[in-house]
């Protein structure tokens, strides 16, 4: 996601005209729309090497376990490692 933002952020720069990146225009672009390039070869490796699957595991887990937390306190359960005072 940064570098889409970077990108965003070179792109309003070289249109409003603030920055000049290099006075030839096709390398200028080109230096513009490098975050762009930077984004998709991180996406692909991020979906390529399994850690966006993980992320969204690990997510679930933790929704999972929350939820289980929550149905075992309804119930009156004892969290587990605690022990009920008398």
């Amino acid at each position: 996601m940064a570098f889409v933002l970077l990108g965003v952020l070179f792109i309003v720069l070289r249109a409003g005209g603030w920055v000049q990146f290099h006075k030839d225009d096709f390398w200028a672009w080109a230096i513009v729309l490098s975050p762009f390039l930077l984004a998709v070869i991180w996406w692909w490796w991020a979906d390529s090497s399994g850690l966006t699957q993980r992320g969204a595991m690990n997510s679930l887990e933790a929704k999972k376990e929350a939820r289980r937390q929550q149905l075992m306190e309804g119930l009156g359960q004892v969290k587990p490692g605690t022990k009920k005072k008398r």
